[in-house]
């Protein structure tokens, strides 16, 4: 077969018809390759693009576990951008194993869970976005697994909820969310706690983690983190009192919110 077949940029200006005459192992092989590159036109606007519209309508069931496996891998990659689009791939490949679960076996499901939770919280680089690089998201990014993967894992939810906690309140951040970061982290914390079967406990004990962070605050420029948790919370308790509009509201948002109000209180006094 022809190397130059995939016409990337011509598959992109189509619309992204699918290459039915490809191999699907070799949309894989390629589609990988370009979701590493430092072009945001070649990672972003073709190879994600045509990943997660071809993941969604089933054209790559055949090396769907393939796809998770290799975007799990790259938690540990030297580059940014590799890091950070793993997650987008880890979530559409979660979604469809939602939809066709035969796709995605639950062992493979539990080592991209390994992956993802110690990359999740330590990752040094949370830039929204770069100038050169484009989008690089990683706190929205795994936000948004996360969601992923409190579905495909239910027992995991409570230990997902403390991972984003871990996340928001990393204390070694040096970048304040610019990007709406904190909505996306809010948003990702309301899908997990729409699921039914979580205690009041289980609902609100996430926030000790982030009680503990805050705990021994004093005068001072507000670090980034803090700033980062502190806006989180605000989108949150939006969140669980506007609910979503194809969900409405978690089952304990009266909890967790007096629980995320009472947290706000500290920075801003004046709340009633």
């Amino acid at each position: 077969m022809s190397t130059d077949l995939v016409r990337w940029p011509t598959i992109a200006a189509q619309g992204f018809p699918f290459p039915d005459a490809v191999p699907a192992s070799r949309l894989r092989d390629e589609l990988s390759a370009m979701l590493v590159s430092p072009d945001p036109e070649v990672r972003d606007e073709q190879a994600y693009t045509a990943a997660a519209r071809w993941i969604r309508e089933g054209h790559l069931d055949e090396v769907l576990e393939d796809l998770g496996d290799t975007a799990a891998e790259r938690f540990t990659h030297p580059e940014i951008q590799a890091r950070t689009f793993a997650p987008l791939v880890l979530r559409c490949v979660l979604t469809r194993g939602h939809a066709v679960p035969d796709a995605v076996p639950g062992a493979a499901v539990e080592r991209w869970y390994a992956a993802f939770s110690s990359w999740y919280p330590s990752e040094r680089d949370t830039r929204g976005w770069d100038d050169a690089l484009g989008w690089l998201h990683a706190v929205a990014h795994g936000a948004d697994a996360a969601a992923a993967f409190a579905r495909a894992l239910p027992a995991r939810r409570a230990a997902l909820l403390e991972l984003c906690a871990h996340r928001m309140t990393a204390a070694d951040a040096d970048y304040r969310y610019a990007q709406l970061e904190d909505a996306r982290l809010a948003h990702a914390v309301s899908r997990i706690l729409l699921a039914p079967g979580l205690t009041a406990e289980q609902a609100a004990g996430w926030l000790n983690v982030v009680a503990d962070a805050l705990d021994g605050g004093g005068p001072g420029p507000v670090p980034p983190w803090a700033f980062n948790t502190f806006a989180t919370l605000q989108s949150l308790h939006l969140h669980l009192t506007r609910g979503l509009a194809d969900g409405g509201a978690p089952p304990h948002a009266s909890v967790v919110a007096a629980r995320v109000a009472a947290l706000l209180r500290l920075p801003y006094s004046w709340l009633a």
